[in-house]
């Protein structure tokens, strides 16, 4: 059979290109279609950028192809490097052909290596309304050919640049939002092709972004991060003949003003064509009028490179129905709510004022605007008047799946309007899917939920006056995420703004949002479980899911301090965690719609659950990093907090202090009951529990992404297919019945009636509820890691409900992977289980007949079984 290898990748990223590691770790795939083929040994060969080999391995006897160490001379800045691979199986004499040649080039890796200075073309105050985005360029000579030229590029706001002209790169709200006062991302762009001998011009436009704009909810402030934008950028250009010249940020740029007169994240754009400056990024330009831009001190912040992929216009989407609404409005649908802008063409007189509204549902026929709170959502185009014109805002992005057309000049013809959709351009790798048609649109809405959200950090909302990293959020939503798409790279890199913000606070407690820019009075209400433990938990998910050790690593400051701080918090009293406030089950469906936090169960029964589960995760963590003491520090707190736990809120026979879904989720998913008496009165209280809901859904945050995994550990995985199946409010399919296309805040963000829900927080477009699909994955369809990185596989499909078939599939680091089940014969008493281990891995396959799991190799493999079809429906237990 042939091997075929792909060319290697460099750490977690997609382009490395800019690179911020000197010793970048290698992975590759073997294609073959071999049945138990496992890796024996590779051979790695590195070349300069002159072709000179100046490393090869020869052949090393390992079966490792993930993350492997990198295996050359360490990097220096600017370094570029060629990488190809090739491999032995087992028990093969001949290596397979070479991989492909993958080239990386390393960024600026010293502090040292920046000469250029942030330059602002704010010379005033602060202002305290919205600046028009600044026009900045720098006229330079090139007395011979470029042989090579690369753009070092970040802002103070966001930026996009040009060099004569043209665009630089693809990315979109470059360079993106970090904790700006520790760590300040920064681009680098192969610009060589854009250059050229004689006279050039190297542009940029600088918007307020995150930096100085608007932020936070009830008005938000500004100036978070400083008083003004800045741009610094260094190019840096080899010539033909070996000299070099760099063309930085200085005093001897100049700036002015042009069409946008304002682009903010929450309110949007105003764009007056009639105040555009052709070719203002070109040589030859009348810059007499434009003004000198101020020198500021370098920056403060830790300048680094990516970890993860930009944000990019990823789709364009058309609408799909003009809509007229009883006021007289003309409305667009979109048919997904999406996040990103609207791209138009257009002809009319100069002057004229076209408006652009968002929203993400509409309300007795009209766009639906109050749940935006502060947020206008509004982009104003003004015509030129000459021509056909084509207009996308620059600095801003809007959630909707409706758009209101405000003053359009004549007929609208719909096919002139299309939604760009942005977002971090991350790798699909998992996707689901089987016979029950609501339940794909709901994994569907999963999916599309998460590429909204999941523009530069992981926000909560796309749309209204919020769009923050929530931390308790991404904590319970990463499982599901990290199946999905390969959202390493990306929170890799947000969790080291975490740990910095985190470390920088005197109680190294983790804020609630990453990047923290709440007021200080929200981190009065004291350290929140669930949201905090994202410092321990979320690294533990990715370990587990991309086989990263080196995220432990890198982020064991951050948890251990999270870790002493709930041995702080438990020593204050009687052994338990004890709080006035806690967000907890944040989201119950019975808390009333202006309190979202009064949840039924006990904040102090979710915290002491959570900080038994984040101890006992923290002392693996230390045993895999070789710090023993720790791993029996923790275990020990772990134990202690456990018996205190049991002591606390639970009974002899299994009852809880809550006697709610999500307390009895919790006690049963985290092993917090100690006897066996106490186990089966748990799973029996919450089945009850379950039936007498009508199995409609009962939990929040903290409980939605356990409860059919604890229905599953309590033996009654048909009643959790039954909660799955549930169409009434509160239910996951409620929102695909009302044609939801993304995941809901609220159970019940739009009422049967279709009015929206009175409460003031209810975005149509957020994730977390959507972390049931992670139970899709894994037990549904019964596909998931056996070992941390997929190393190993574990098949364990689990048939149920009225569905006939599923399956799912998943790109790991080894290779694709795929698990599914269907019912054959005339009786419907065949089950047929079809599975696809990559090359180089194992996967343990548990068959639902009862009988023992069993190990199989690489290859395709197809399993047939006897099958009885459970009673269906379960019985409910009827209300008195």
């Amino acid at each position: 059979m042939p091997v075929h290898v792909t060319p290697p990748t460099f750490e977690h990223h997609r382009e490395p290109l800019g690179i911020g590691e000197s010793a970048p770790r290698l992975s590759w795939r073997t294609v073959t279609d071999a049945a138990d083929w496992r890796q024996a040994a590779h051979q790695v060969e590195i070349t300069a950028a002159d072709g000179t080999v100046v490393a090869d391995t020869g052949r090393v006897e390992s079966a490792e192809s993930v993350l492997v160490p990198w295996p050359g001379p360490r990097l220096g800045s600017r370094e570029r490097v060629g990488v190809r691979v090739r491999v032995w199986g087992e028990g093969d004499d001949e290596p397979s052909p070479w991989s492909g040649t993958v080239h990386a080039e390393t960024g600026l890796l010293e502090p040292a290596d920046w000469t250029a200075l942030p330059v602002t073309p704010d010379h005033d105050a602060p202002a305290e309304e919205p600046l028009p985005v600044a026009l900045l360029r720098r006229d330079f000579t090139l007395t011979g050919p470029v042989a090579s030229a690369r753009l070092h590029i970040t802002a103070y706001g966001v930026y996009a640049a040009e060099i004569n002209g043209e665009p630089v790169g693809d990315h979109v709200l470059a360079p993106g939002w970090t904790s700006y006062q520790h760590r300040l991302r920064y681009q680098t762009f192969d610009v060589t092709s854009l250059l050229r001998t004689g006279e050039n011009t190297l542009g940029a436009l600088l918007g307020e972004g995150w930096y100085t704009g608007r932020l936070g909810f009830h008005g938000g402030r500004r100036h978070i991060y400083g008083e003004h934008r800045a741009l610094l950028a260094q190019l840096e250009i080899g010539h033909a003949d070996g000299t070099t010249r760099t063309v930085r940020t200085d005093e001897h740029w100049r700036t002015t003003t042009g069409p946008v007169l304002r682009s903010e994240i929450y309110d949007g754009e105003v764009y007056d064509a009639r105040r555009e400056r052709p070719g203002w990024s070109t040589p030859g330009r009348d810059t007499s009028g434009w003004a000198p831009v101020r020198e500021l001190p370098s920056p403060g912040a830790e300048l680094v490179a990516p970890t993860g992929p930009p944000v990019r216009r990823t789709q364009t989407v058309a609408p799909v129905e003009v809509i007229t609404t009883p006021s007289g409005k003309t409305v667009l649908d979109f048919g997904q709510n999406l996040v990103g802008r609207l791209r138009i063409r257009v002809s009319g007189a100069g002057g004229h004022e076209v408006t652009l509204r968002h929203a993400e549902v509409l309300e007795h026929g009209e766009l639906s605007t109050r749940p935006l709170r502060f947020a206008a959502a509004t982009d104003t185009y003004i015509l030129r008047g000459r021509g056909v014109e084509v207009y996308e805002p620059h600095f801003t992005f809007h959630g909707f799946r409706y758009a209101e057309i405000g003053n359009w000049p004549g007929p609208l013809d719909p096919a002139d309007i299309e939604a760009v959709v942005l977002h971090t351009d991350m790798a699909r790798t998992g996707w689901f899917e089987c016979s029950d048609p609501l339940v794909n649109r709901l994994h569907e809405n999963v999916v599309q939920g998460m590429r909204g959200n999941f523009l530069d950090v992981p926000t909560d909302c796309p749309q209204r006056d919020e769009r923050m990293g929530w931390t308790g959020d991404i904590q319970v939503f990463a499982p599901t995420a990290s199946f999905l798409h390969d959202c390493s790279g990306m929170l890799t890199g947000w969790l080291r703004d975490l740990s910095a913000e985190q470390l920088a606070r005197p109680d190294q407690v983790p804020p609630l949002v990453v990047p923290d820019v709440l007021p200080t009075a929200f981190q009065d209400a004291g350290a929140q479980a669930v949201w905090a433990d994202v410092a321990v938990l979320l690294p533990w998910t990715l370990y587990q899911r991309f086989g990263d050790l080196e995220v432990l690593r890198t982020q064991y400051p951050s948890m251990r301090a999270w870790g002493e701080a709930t041995i702080r918090l438990t020593s204050e009293g009687d052994g338990l965690w004890r709080q006035d406030f806690q967000l907890g089950d944040w989201l119950d469906p019975q808390a009333p719609p202006d309190r979202p936090g009064e949840a039924l169960t006990d904040g102090d029964l979710v915290a002491n659950a959570y900080v038994i589960r984040s101890a006992e995760v923290l002392a693996e963590a230390a045993e895999l990093l070789d710090a023993k003491g720790d791993a029996a520090r923790f275990r020990a707190h772990a134990q202690a907090v456990r018996e205190r736990f049991a002591d606390h809120f639970v009974t002899p026979d299994g009852r809880l202090a809550s006697d709610t879904q999500t307390a009895y989720a919790l006690a049963l998913t985290f092993s917090l009951l100690p006897t066996e008496r106490q186990r089966r009165g748990a799973a029996e209280r919450l089945a009850h529990i379950v039936r007498r809901a009508s199995f409609r859904i009962a939990t929040g945050f903290t409980g939605t992404p356990l409860i059919c995994d604890a229905l599953c550990v309590a033996g009654e995985p048909q009643l959790a297919y039954r909660m799955l199946l549930e169409k009434a409010c509160p239910s996951w399919l409620y929102p695909v019945t009302m044609g939801a296309t993304t995941i809901w805040e609220r159970w019940d963000a739009m009422l049967p009636d279709g009015t929206v829900n009175p409460g003031e927080m209810t975005s149509f477009n957020h994730y977390a509820l959507g972390a049931v699909a992670d139970w899709l994955h894994r037990t549904v369809a019964g596909l998931a890691a056996g070992e941390p990185g997929w190393r190993r596989l574990r098949i364990a499909p689990l048939p149920g409900g009225d569905l006939t078939w599923a399956k799912a599939t998943h790109d790991t680091p080894y290779g694709r992977a795929e698990a599914g089940w269907r019912i054959e014969g005339v009786g419907r008493d065949i089950l047929v289980v079809e599975v696809s281990v990559p090359p180089n891995t194992t996967a343990e396959v548990q068959l639902p007949d009862g009988t023992d799991p069993f190990e199989v190799g690489s290859g395709r493999h197809t399993f047939h079984r006897p099958y009885t079809a459970p009673n269906w429906p379960p019985a409910e237990i009827p209300h008195p």
